[in-house]
């Protein structure tokens, strides 16, 4: 196979993994800058060029797309589809995964147990929305926030007005969701590829924190997922139409809770914490899944004639 694997550095963790295990197996693969990809687009036509030169000939393409390029990332991806390159997370389950409000709507609908989540733009509904969600403390996230950040706890119902307010004087799109206290800083990160759980650790905040990304400084550790556990970790990633992603879980007293689904979940820590190739799990699944794809038909039998 030709992967291409798009990715704004070559030399993070996970893009070197995934080149490796690409390698490993006998592919070509190159890792191409998302930003330096451009197109052109007309009926029934769609040409990619990249550095001065076309690109074709690809079989797969592997989307390591940042946060801060998700608009131009993904029509570079869905760029890609049209062409008829094979991609395990498409540029729209990259999109629905990206809007944390979105995604929770859509998990909700498939009756995926999730925190109790509020949201509202006007001011003087304030008072109000914090009474559905109920008793502080209350976690404050920005919509499109990663890795812990824009994420705040508000001890009081006090603090939770103050820091709306201010998230809204800065015109920006945040969610207010309960506390689970249970869960004391930890969470669990599920690595889903196709329809299974290939990995999964259990992250601790540090002392004096609440979020639990190692990015933070949470400490992780491998874990064994109840059953339960692991099929919703399955089932949120098939809401979202990911075949590869990080299902972040939290444990509670009414069961598993689903905190996020992650389109380009990172390989350093739940590699490290698990001594899993996940890497060569991601090349695996892209491989099996051309093969199906490429394989012929079946011939019909023919009708057997009657005597």
């Amino acid at each position: 196979m030709k992967i291409a694997i798009l990715s704004r550095n070559a030399s993070l963790y996970s893009t070197t993994r995934l080149v490796e295990a690409a390698r490993e197996r006998g592919h070509t693969v190159r890792v191409l800058d998302p930003l330096r990809c451009y197109m052109r687009i007309a009926a029934g036509a769609f040409e990619m060029h990249y550095k001065g030169r076309a690109l074709g000939g690809f079989d797969a393409v592997i989307p390591r797309i940042g946060a801060s390029i998700t608009f131009y990332g993904t029509a570079v991806l869905r760029q890609f589809e049209m062409m008829g390159v094979y991609t395990p997370n498409t540029s729209d389950a990259v999109l629905r995964a990206r809007d944390k409000l979105r995604s929770l709507q859509l998990l909700a609908r498939e009756g995926i147990a999730l925190p109790i989540t509020v949201f509202g733009d006007y001011p003087d509904d304030t008072a109000d929305l914090l009474r559905m969600l109920g008793d502080p403390p209350h976690v404050i996230k920005l919509n499109e926030g990663t890795q812990g950040q824009g994420v705040l706890l508000a001890e009081k119902r006090s603090a939770s007005q103050g820091m709306i307010e201010a998230f809204r004087g800065l015109y920006a799109n945040f969610l207010v969701q309960e506390f689970i206290g249970e869960a004391k800083g930890g969470d669990l990160r599920c690595f889903v590829i196709g329809d299974r759980v290939v990995a999964a650790m259990h992250r601790q905040a540090p002392e004096g924190d609440f979020r639990a990304n190692i990015h933070r400084g949470g400490k992780a550790r491998p874990v064994r997922l109840s059953r339960q556990e692991a099929d919703i970790a399955v089932a949120a990633a098939s809401t979202m139409g990911l075949r590869v992603a990080g299902v972040d879980l939290l444990r509670s007293r009414r069961g598993p809770l689903v905190l996020e689904v992650n389109s380009s979940p990172g390989l350093e820590g739940i590699e490290a914490a698990t001594k899993r190739d996940v890497a060569a799990a991601v090349i695996a699944h892209v491989e099996a899944v051309l093969a199906t794809r490429d394989a012929p038909a079946p011939t019909p039998r023919s009708k057997r004639r009657r005597g």
